[in-house]
């Protein structure tokens, strides 16, 4: 069992028979009576998020998840396909599912997939991606005093904010838990 003190983003709980995530939570103490939990969580069948609110002390059912090494495949229509690299089985995800983590896959990239009572629930990226710019406007010298930044289009579609020096055709490192720029490669 798990404690509403023990919360932390990304456990998985158990809660009316379905799998939730944690995204985000927040404890509150309000004037009289006890305090609450307030928390945002994503049903990790459908992917919907939803906020729900929880006297704190709530206990619930901790989730155990085995974890299998898998390679991500490729994306047809709106279905995301991996390979698991011991017995080559296929599974696949809806982009609703996966969510941000569409923005961080690439052809050939090992992914940690999450599975519950043999049924794949999650997909976790590696901490950090390398993705090649297609997209930003040219920086000049100059530009500002201090160090400033554009907005730049990634091979995978996802936008980031990166320093001014950074051109297209160059390849950078995106922290996938805040999907923020950290350096050039």
């Amino acid at each position: 069992m798990i404690s509403t003190g023990e919360l932390k983003k990304g456990v998985i709980i158990e809660m009316d028979n379905q799998l939730y995530s944690i995204l985000d939570y927040q404890h509150q103490k309000i004037g009289r009576g006890s305090a609450q939990v307030r928390m945002r969580i994503r049903n990790i069948r459908t992917g919907s998020i939803s906020d729900t609110t929880v006297q704190a002390g709530t206990k619930f059912p901790r989730v155990r998840l085995e974890q299998r090494q898998m390679q991500y495949l490729y994306a047809e229509d709106q279905n995301y396909y991996f390979m698991d690299q011991e017995n080559y089985e296929q599974i696949g995800f809806s982009a609703h599912q996966l969510g941000d983590t569409v923005n961080y896959l690439k052809d050939g990239m090992t992914i940690t997939v999450s599975f519950y009572e043999q049924e794949p629930v999650d997909v976790e990226p590696p901490i950090n991606v390398e993705l090649l710019i297609v997209e930003t406007d040219p920086g000049f010298r100059g530009d500002t005093a201090s160090g400033g930044t554009k907005p730049a289009k990634t091979e995978t579609g996802l936008v980031v904010n990166v320093p001014l020096f950074v051109n297209q055709g160059e390849t950078i490192r995106v922290d996938t838990r805040t999907g923020t720029y950290l350096e050039r490669v």
